[in-house]
């Protein structure tokens, strides 16, 4: 096993340039790379006019070996055709035009370069006598493949989702997008993981200084590696103490779409099917793809529901402890006794009844997620069942308090963003503790300071609950409602150009 570097000699020679001498090169590749079993190294003669020997470098199971081998096949059997002087060595510019017939090959000069190129799996060449080295694209390691996204599904759309590999998701956004002004911007974050990020935009479309300030932000992100997309999360949003999402998350193709030809922009990290949009609104996260494949009058009465079903999932159990423990009077009577015999022999109180239902309701669910699948899904179905009539029976939690739980989540479950599911289950804990212990005040001061954090924060640049506040007229077509298709021919305001499609759209056979 080679021995390792200090951080300072890793950093002198990843500052070094390549020369013209192999064995150089070569010593400072190796002692890099510290004999890692996984970096192949393949010796070789160059056969032009005259034979000069030379190395190839690629990462065993990141590099496709068919492009490996057609590259060394051209180096060793083809290289005196190469029109070149006999004296002189050819350059690696000429070896790159003339040669080698790979569909992506470039020079570099600087070792770390080189060592990045190896480690992200293309090949490398270094040859005697050239003092800049070849890098041949040949990254071709072994992926899941497309597959529906299992936490967002849809009934009417299409079915493929991101992957791991980055180049297959912003293939995904290219075949649905066919423009010219669709643009990629690579960066790499992470000193250790060289993580591969790329930030998509629609040039005339995107909010002025909007890819800017993306990539400033990414830019001063300084940490040793990213493995998935929730790293940068954290590190771009602008609410970190917010339980709100500032960023939206998705594995949906067609969601990555929509948002570029609104004018925002999403951020692809390689190794994760997870794709970031910026601004973000929280509209966003109550609508889902289905409001826009089936009709209008089915979209907008099924978002509907979502947005009940959130403040169900909110207030419901705050709202049920805040009545039975000091308003009473708010109930009606038949009701009132009802829910009183229910609680007759429980011997705690409604407060912390219902936080022991919640906290037993997370723990089933968080139980059935953890678990392999097919366990989980027993776990979760007969734990609730089992779990909640025994404690009926046996006195401990009232009927009313199983089915308002009961409820409860089930309307979390209906919030078609995951990330936005977790906020609401964390912003439920508090609202229920100051309603059990305050009542109605503290039921509504800790629902006005809710309100209130959400009017102060931004999305990159963007007010939160925008275009609601501030009130935008023009943006209110695809908000609480979702109006036909041909009444929706304006993007969001902040885009540089806001027309969509074309007057009188609307279908009228009439006229035909």
């Amino acid at each position: 096993m080679a021995a390792a570097t200090t951080a300072e000699e890793q950093q002198t020679m990843l500052q070094s340039q390549l020369t013209a001498r192999l064995t150089d090169n070569a010593s400072v590749i190796d002692k890099l790379l510290g004999g890692s079993v996984d970096i192949l190294k393949r010796d070789f003669m160059f056969c032009g006019q005259s034979d000069y020997p030379g190395i190839c470098y690629y990462t065993d199971g990141m590099a496709d070996t068919t492009i490996v081998d057609m590259s060394l096949k051209s180096l060793l059997l083809y290289g005196f055709e190469m029109d070149a002087d006999p004296q002189s060595m050819p350059t690696a510019d000429a070896i790159r035009t003339k040669l080698l017939v790979n569909a992506a090959v470039k020079t570099c000069s600087n070792v770390k370069d080189a060592i990045a190129a190896i480690v992200s799996g293309d090949t490398l060449i270094v040859i005697e006598g050239i003092e800049q080295g070849l890098i041949v694209s040949s990254r071709g390691w072994k992926d899941r493949g497309v597959e529906e996204p299992s936490s967002e599904n849809n009934v009417r759309g299409p079915r493929d989702g991101f992957g791991e590999s980055i180049r297959t998701n912003t293939a995904h956004v290219r075949r649905r997008i066919k423009d010219p002004q669709l643009r990629f911007d690579a960066m790499v974050v992470g000193t250790r993981s060289q993580t591969d990020i790329n930030i998509a935009y629609i040039a005339d479309l995107v909010k002025v200084g909007l890819v800017e300030e993306v990539k400033e932000r990414l830019g001063r992100i300084k940490i040793d590696a990213i493995l998935e997309s929730g790293y940068i999360e954290e590190l771009i949003e602008d609410a970190p103490l917010s339980p709100f999402n500032t960023v939206q998350s998705t594995e949906r193709p067609d969601k990555v779409a929509s948002a570029l030809l609104e004018g925002r922009v999403a951020i692809f990290i390689d190794n994760t099917p997870v794709v970031l949009i910026v601004p973000t609104y929280f509209w966003q996260f109550i609508q889902a793809p289905d409001d826009y494949y089936n009709r209008y009058w089915v979209g907008t009465f099924f978002r509907f529901v979502r947005y009940i079903a959130f403040f169900i999932s909110l207030i419901l159990p705050s709202v049920y402890v805040m009545l039975i423990s000091f308003h009473q009077e708010m109930i009606p009577t038949s009701l009132a006794l009802t829910i009183a015999s229910g609680r007759e022999v429980v011997p705690f109180p409604v407060l912390l009844e219902a936080l022991i239902m919640e906290l037993a309701f997370e723990l089933m669910r968080e139980a059935g997620l953890r678990m392999p699948k097919p366990i989980g899904q027993a776990v979760s179905i007969v734990g609730s069942l089992i779990i909640g009539q025994a404690a009926v029976q046996a006195g401990l939690i009232s009927p009313f308090m199983v089915i308002v739980v009961a409820i409860t989540g089930l309307s979390s479950f209906a919030i078609p963003s995951y990330s936005s599911s977790l906020a609401i289950r964390i912003v439920r804990f508090p609202i229920l503790l100051a309603s059990g212990t305050l009542g109605l005040p503290g039921f509504a001061t800790i629902f006005f300071i809710l309100i209130l954090h959400a009017l102060s924060i931004r999305s990159f640049g963007e007010s939160y609950l925008a275009p609601a506040s501030p009130f935008h007229q023009s943006d209110q077509r695809d908000m609480l409602l979702r109006l036909p298709m041909w009444m929706m021919n304006d993007r969001p305001g902040f885009a540089q150009d806001i027309e969509r499609m074309g007057d009188q759209q609307k279908p009228d056979p009439s006229k035909e």
